[in-house]
């Protein structure tokens, strides 16, 4: 069974939850990114996940 893909263009009107900021869009681990929370919303089955409590914390790593 194959992942749905996330429709970049919805990219653009969805802001950060939290501080209300830009995402980014990480293809490879299926995330949305907000680096001024620290935070990665997940992405599935093609359906961005935007609540705080399942958002994964960034390690230093993830945010540069």
């Amino acid at each position: 069974m194959s992942v749905p893909e996330f429709d970049r263009h919805m990219l653009e009107g969805l802001i950060c939850p939290v501080t209300q900021g830009t995402l980014s869009y990480d293809a490879e681990r299926q995330e949305l990114i907000s680096k001024a929370a620290g935070l990665a919303f997940p992405i599935r089955d093609g359906i961005p996940i935007m609540l705080e409590d399942e958002a994964r914390l960034l390690d230093g790593d993830a945010t540069s």
